[in-house]
């Protein structure tokens, strides 16, 4: 693990509550798919982030921040790299990343800003021509939260064996993907989860709901990732 100081290359809003965030790092940082970032606000103040590039992308490094000022924990990360154009970061953390050891299909599945987890894995397997069937599962409130949902979409029209689920849970008229929470539509495509290798980012509880659920449809436990996994009881 490495502690680095970053320059801040890009800090543009997604939408009302996601930032994009570049950050170029003094000196190269050796990370696996699917691996996040602290980034360190004072020496007990440490704040992890997923990495939402990979390691194919290059030395640059992309966040995903969910952050508003009703949510002022990662607010103040953001209000710290607009006014410095600077921040330490620690990296790499995790123990979710790729799994290459196997060919299992793969299911991804995200909620809200957890997308960034999902992204870094994603970007990983097209640099590595991976030809495992991948599906994508996206969660959002409502359509306007999915704020890459254009990218998600080129990604699944040009890559014949990635599939993209968008979710939404308020369904606006025009809508044509899935609606409902987003572990409803992974149920409602399969039944017996026991071949998949599966990887899920989102808010602990819904972590922890997929992983109680999908236990019950014969998924594996060693089979499943996710950083929140080790401390869900």
């Amino acid at each position: 693990m490495s502690q680095i100081q970053c320059s801040v290359e890009r800090l543009e809003a997604l939408n009302d509550s996601v930032y994009h965030v570049v950050l170029r790092p003094e000196r190269k940082i050796t990370f696996e798919a699917g691996q996040y970032l602290m980034v360190k606000m004072s020496e007990d103040d440490k704040r992890p982030f997923s990495i939402a590039s990979s390691p194919a992308d290059g030395d640059l490094l992309e966040l995903h921040i969910g952050a508003s000022e009703v949510h002022s924990y990662p607010m103040q990360v953001i209000e710290r790299m607009k006014r410095d154009g600077k921040i330490e970061i620690l990296a790499p953390h995790g123990e979710a990343q790729l799994d290459n050891s196997n060919q299992r299909p793969i299911i991804l599945i995200a909620g809200g800003t957890g997308f960034s987890y999902v992204r870094s894995i994603v970007r990983q397997l097209i640099a590595d021509n991976d030809q495992r069937q991948i599906t994508v599962y996206w969660g959002c409130k409502d359509a306007s939260h999915m704020y890459a949902f254009d990218e998600m979409s080129e990604i699944a029209t040009s890559n014949a064996n990635i599939t993209f689920v968008p979710v939404v849970e308020e369904v606006p008229a025009d809508w044509q993907g899935a609606k409902g929470q987003v572990h409803t539509a992974v149920l409602a495509n399969h039944s017996d989860l026991g071949d998949f290798e599966i990887y899920a980012a989102g808010r602990f509880e819904m972590v922890g709901a997929i992983r109680d659920i999908f236990l019950t449809k014969g998924m594996k436990i060693e089979n499943m990732h996710g950083d929140a996994l080790p401390y869900l009881k």
